[in-house]
């Protein structure tokens, strides 16, 4: 699972510094959620920016900036990146997926159907990169156990979860992807299935 973790390109450039950036402009076409989109983008310019700026594709959330929060996360030829941290300008050639190309049509993919149905999203704010993450993961292990979806998701923070729906939406979503009938551990109330004792009253 540690493979599907973000990976963290070298940043573009260096944070702090007096260098001036580059105005060069590049026109490339990129291939986005299966279509060749051609955009024009100053050289220096992220991912994360050409895709919310320029494309206007804004399920692809600012975060940190820094790598560090997962929030930002794309896939680029079905691998998890950081797109704050990758160049646009090098990602001609390669299959980039967002979170708008999980849905198909009206049809909801089954981690977006998981993380609905579960309440795993609640400011919802960090789910892009989680929902992208998790399908890299499912695509190559249909069946992760527990452990496994914690350790992929170990770069993607929330700040709203106890991050166990989370994870139980991704067992669920894995499963339907199996056909497969499933039900979480735990209930609503307690988070667990076991009974519970009635609540002393004083």
């Amino acid at each position: 699972a540690r493979g599907f973790r973000p990976t963290r390109p070298e940043r573009p450039f260096q944070r702090g510094t007096q260098e001036p950036m580059s105005d060069e402009v590049v026109t490339q076409a990129l291939n986005v959620n299966g279509e060749s989109r051609t955009v024009a983008f100053p050289v220096h310019h992220t991912l994360l920016e050409v895709l919310r700026e320029e494309l206007g594709l804004t399920g692809t959330k600012h975060g940190c900036e820094l790598g560090e929060c997962g929030t930002c996360t794309v896939l680029v030829d079905g691998q998890p990146v950081l797109s704050c941290l990758a160049l646009a300008a090098e990602m001609g050639g390669r299959a980039i997926e967002t979170v708008e190309g999980l849905q198909q049509g009206n049809e909801l993919h089954p981690l977006q159907s998981a993380f609905a149905d579960l309440g795993a999203a609640q400011c919802g704010y960090c789910t892009p990169g989680i929902l992208m993450t998790a399908k890299a993961l499912l695509a190559e292990n249909p069946a992760p156990v527990r452990d496994q979806i914690r350790a992929a998701l170990a770069g993607n923070l929330c700040r709203c979860t106890g991050y166990i729906k989370i994870l139980e939406a991704v067992e669920g979503a894995a499963a339907q992807l199996r056909g497969e009938t499933w039900t979480p551990e735990r209930d609503s109330l307690y988070g667990t299935k076991e009974p519970q004792p009635a609540p002393v009253r004083p």
